[in-house]
């Protein structure tokens, strides 16, 4: 039973009692592994498309007519890209020499081509209180690349992007971009700035909406004997439950195409080319797909009782080809079976091959109902003492740059609620701290991890130059972002 106390904390951010005990049982129990079948490769779950395939998609893109909404998770600071500055600052103070070769001497190196550097930043530095403050803000609106006409921000990119592949055939462009709430007036700022400019530029009309990850979806953080953390003042603490949160951002967006990409994966506007042509395949891929569904699904609802053994075998191949999901069920199971499957949100992940970067990758996956599935995993899902797990995980060849393109309607025009068709099973816990005291914090099914577990997935080979994110300071010094 929860302390009248507790209960108000809990109804304050709008969690229910029943979600709350279910966070709590979950310290407890932890998360099960996934039974890994073996790493999606080009051999079996990853897609590598013939120029003329590639060809087919751009042109099913360029035809539909839907909605097309472009989703950007901005949320975090940039701090961790400036984590080796932070470490060199402090080892200044204390006395210590910048070590020759390191990334903070690399970075005053190359200061000057940095866009944020400027002459009115130096003076500005040199003669007044103020510091830049970029280990506080948002990747979105540190300035990553110079043009001509001025500097632009990872989300000026974006919406140089969304311009290129998700206007609608009336010239709207349509964006939700999930920030932080003290950040969000930043945002607002700069897009009131540029808003304009872009527009002209590239004949549209952009409907921007920023969101906030919901206080619904923090979770409370336990002590290491897995009871309510509570702070000195008596109160729980509660932590944002990761990526896998913004699933209700999501949710609420009225949209038949949802194309999702992180804020910091941008590139010159010089060499975009190859983003677009690829974002553009991953769209009609989508859009492909879900008309042969609808298609399989109308049929179905036609033939009722009577489904003819054609059909099934049929649509039994088609999820087997294309998703990779294979059901065991036979009889009037099987039918079951297959409609569920069947209906059910679709996403194409671009992949890129594996050279060395972080980042979760594509298996084949055994369900607990026998079928199997297409799932992304993280390192931290797959059991380390599991031969045939650890024998996949060696033996993947590709890794997830999340470049997803969603198709999120059913086939009467209703959109689904992504809520139904998520694993809660697969879950994040790690062990943190808060003013020295140790604690358990948890974590949401990742957004395209265990978030998205019940999806019908296809992944499809996409080049590297798609994948360009800045994950430190130095990254933009690399070609994809940097003027030299």
């Amino acid at each position: 039973m929860l302390s009248e106390h507790l209960k108000a904390q809990i109804d304050a951010r709008g969690i229910s009692a029943e979600t709350f005990e279910t966070q709590l049982k979950n310290f407890e129990t932890g998360f099960p592994y996934l039974t890994i079948e073996a790493a999606a490769t080009p051999a079996k779950g990853i897609k590598v498309l013939s120029e003329d395939e590639q060809a087919k998609y751009i042109a099913a893109a360029d035809a539909f007519d839907g909605n097309v909404c472009k989703f950007v998770p901005a949320s975090g600071a940039a701090t961790r890209m400036f984590k080796d500055l932070f470490e060199a600052a402090d080892a200044l103070k204390a006395g210590e020499k910048l070590k020759e070769g390191s990334p903070a001497a690399k970075f005053v190196e190359n200061i000057t081509l940095f866009p944020f550097f400027d002459a009115q930043n130096i003076l500005n530095l040199t003669l007044y209180p103020k510091a830049w403050n970029y280990g506080s803000m948002p990747k979105g609106l540190i300035q990553f690349h110079k043009y001509e006409d001025g500097n632009r921000t990872p989300f000026e990119e974006h919406l140089v992007e969304g311009a290129l592949y998700a206007k609608d055939k009336n010239g709207d462009v349509r964006m939700v971009v999930t920030v932080s709430v003290e950040h969000q007036k930043g945002f607002e700022e700069l897009y009131a700035q540029v808003k304009e400019k872009y527009e002209k530029r590239f004949g549209c009309k952009y409907h921007v909406t920023f969101t906030n990850q919901q206080p619904s979806t923090d979770i409370v953080a336990v002590d290491m004997e897995n009871k309510p953390f509570t702070k000195d003042d008596g109160s729980l603490l509660f932590r944002p439950g990761g990526h896998g949160a913004l699933l209700a951002n999501l949710n609420e967006i009225d949209a038949d195409v949802l194309v999702i990409k992180n804020i910091d994966n941008v590139v010159k506007e010089a060499l975009l080319d190859e983003t677009i042509r690829w974002k553009k395949i991953l769209v009609g891929m989508a859009t492909e797909l879900q008309a042969k569904v609808f298609g399989y699904l109308k049929q179905l609802d036609e033939q009722g009782d009577a489904v003819s053994a054609e059909l099934v075998a049929e649509i039994k191949e088609f999820m087997e080809k294309e998703f990779c999901v294979s059901v065991p069920q036979t009889g009037a199971e099987l039918v079951k079976v297959l409609r569920e499957k069947l209906d059910r949100p679709v996403r194409i992940c671009g992949m890129v091959k594996n050279e060395g970067e972080p980042g979760g990758g594509p298996y084949v996956i055994l369900g607990e109902d026998g079928t199997t599935s297409l799932q992304i995993l993280e390192a931290a899902q797959i059991d380390k003492n599991n031969a045939k797990a650890m024998e996949a995980m060696k033996g993947a060849t590709h890794f997830n740059p999340v470049d997803l393109v969603c198709a999120v309607k059913n086939y009467k025009g209703e959109k689904y609620d992504l809520s139904k068709h998520t694993d809660p099973k697969t879950g994040f816990i790690s062990e943190k701290s808060f003013q020295g005291r140790a604690l358990k914090a948890q974590e949401l099914p990742g957004l395209w991890n265990g978030a998205m577990s019940d999806w019908n997935t296809q992944f499809v080979e996409t080049p590297l130059i798609t994948f360009n994110p800045v994950k430190t300071v130095l990254d933009l010094l690399r070609e994809q972002h940097c003027n030299r």
